[in-house]
């Protein structure tokens, strides 16, 4: 990896911010993003499907795009800065029955409510380049995943060279008002040795997004 690339965002989101953003976007997300999106989520999904445990964590739900690829053995706690978002998500889970949903919950997924150990699996898509912390967002998922557990993360991660860096480099002052870093770095939510034990592979379309899958010890 070249020696200058940022190991975090140069533009600090908070979470006002984030809720602004997904206010605006809630009622058109699916239309944008729900498309570009959904091999990465339902890669995700698959992979947690995949899993040994039932009970799952979705953080960052939205909309609830990925809540009916799940299988119906699992049990999913579903949780969003953007109460906008999650109103659209409630409507899915009622017009499409999805009984395997246990909760939506409107929660910050740098410091959640939950017990330790709460889960089997959580699921982070699209979430790592939102957060104000990645590392503290990757902190709190340890503490709400058991011991032999499961953390995986769909998102998107700065280019590490071509024309694509330079686009997303340029997309970074937009940050507030997209709601999401176009500059952000694997590095900035896995320490080395956290990395070392991942498994990262890219996703359609054309590599823009990664799927990590990092045991719990």
């Amino acid at each position: 990896m070249d020696a200058t690339l940022p190991t975090a965002p140069h533009t600090a989101l908070d979470a006002h911010d984030v809720r602004r953003a997904y206010a605006r976007w809630a009622g058109v997300y699916d239309i944008v993003f729900g498309g570009v999106s959904s091999f990465g989520r339902r890669r995700a999904v698959q992979a947690a499907n995949a899993l040994p445990g039932s009970d799952v964590l979705e953080v960052g739900v939205g909309t609830g795009l990925a809540l009916p690829y799940y299988d119906a053995d699992k049990r999913v706690t579903g949780i969003d800065l953007s109460a906008d978002m999650l109103e659209r998500a409630r409507r899915r889970v009622r017009r499409e029955r999805l009984a395997h949903v246990a909760a939506l919950a409107e929660m910050d997924a740098e410091q959640t409510s939950f017990a330790d150990d709460s889960f089997d699996i959580a699921v982070a898509m699209f979430v790592a380049s939102v957060v104000p912390n990645p590392r503290r967002l990757l902190a709190e998922l340890k503490r709400v995943v058991r011991p032999g557990g499961h953390i995986l993360f769909v998102n998107h991660f700065l280019a590490e060279g071509g024309a694509r860096l330079a686009v997303e480099r340029a997309m970074a002052s937009s940050s507030r008002l997209l709601g999401w870093h176009p500059d952000f770095a694997l590095d900035a939510l896995l320490p080395a040795e956290d990395r070392a034990r991942a498994t990262i592979r890219p996703v359609p379309p054309a590599g823009l997004f990664t799927l990590v899958h990092l045991p719990c010890e």
